[in-house]
């Protein structure tokens, strides 16, 4: 009985302690994710322009990831793992492709997801590694390592027939792209909605429906979910407010019936993070791509 204890023991010993050792896949933070401080800011704005293009012309998606280990797994075991958790490419195409650095350990790979494995065969990302990465990675130049790394891969890319991205129009753009909802017009234009639907169906119903209307057709406009909802509240918002002042309403609703009377400066200033930005800012995210061990391994 302590025989077989003592195995049973030695076999759960050997499942933990290798789950603890390996290293953490990072977050997909971008299309370009150094945890080594290797690229410059510039260096890692310049790849996501370019991978950024390419998502936006044939749909598929490469992103490059530099950590200084892999620990206890070889760099094979970890790229799988980082593809898996991604998920670069689109679901059900599979376009998907990483660039996967251990940079303390000398070693990469290219990973490939199973839509790109007929133009990024194992012999062409070979190739890629070998004439491409390899001399520039001995001389300590990562940068252009990568990056023309990166330029080979999307030539070959380029020259796939895939299906065609999903337009521009219904890929859930940023919220402030399409609409601004703090210009004056918009604003006057759902006080006006408001104030109509208001005098004919009541404070509440005619506020409900404002929000309703103005939601409806922020989501076709923008193809944007979150624009719609929060175009939908603010037009709630300002038809109730409408009411402050006397505008309309069964039975004239109160003057200054609304805490303040008047908007109080609520609305004078910018929305939080309302600038446009960097669409890796949270915006990048892989599409459900799928990876079957294509691709190949190099060191230098």
């Amino acid at each position: 009985m302590n025989a077989a204890r003592a195995i049973l023991l030695a076999l759960l010993l050997g499942w933990i302690f290798p789950a603890f050792a390996e290293v953490a896949v990072p977050p997909l933070t971008g299309r370009v994710v150094d945890t080594t401080g290797t690229l410059s800011p510039g260096d890692i704005a310049s790849l996501t322009q370019t991978l950024e293009d390419l998502e936006k012309r044939k749909g598929s998606q490469i992103a490059v990831l530099i950590v200084p280990t892999t620990g206890e797994e070889t760099i094979e075991q970890f790229s799988i793992r980082v593809a898996e958790a991604w998920k670069i490419g689109r679901r059900k195409i599979d376009d998907g492709a990483l660039l996967v650095i251990a940079k303390n350990d000398r070693h990469l790979r290219i990973e490939v997801g199973y839509g790109l494995e007929g133009v990024l065969t194992d012999a062409t990302t070979r190739r890629i590694i070998d004439e491409v990465i390899t001399p520039k990675f001995k001389t300590g130049d990562f940068a252009d390592g990568v990056a023309a790394s990166i330029n080979r891969m999307i030539g070959l890319v380029d020259g796939e027939q895939l299906p065609a991205p999903e337009p521009e129009h219904w890929q859930a753009p940023n919220l402030f792209d399409q609409i601004d909802p703090f210009n004056p017009f918009v604003i006057v234009g759902i006080f006006v909605l408001g104030s109509f639907l208001r005098t004919m169906l009541g404070r509440l119903l005619g506020a409900a429906a404002t929000g309703g209307i103005v939601g409806f057709f922020a989501w076709m406009l923008a193809g944007s979910l979150g624009a719609a909802v929060l175009l939908a509240i603010i037009a709630v918002v300002v038809t109730l407010l409408a009411g402050s002042w006397g505008w309309g309403g069964p039975g004239g609703y109160r003057r200054g019936g609304w805490p303040g009377g008047g908007y109080g400066g609520g609305y004078g200033g910018s929305w939080p993070g309302g600038g446009r930005g960097s669409r890796d800012d949270g915006g990048f995210s892989g599409r459900g791509g799928g990876f079957g061990g294509g691709g190949a391994s190099g060191s230098w």
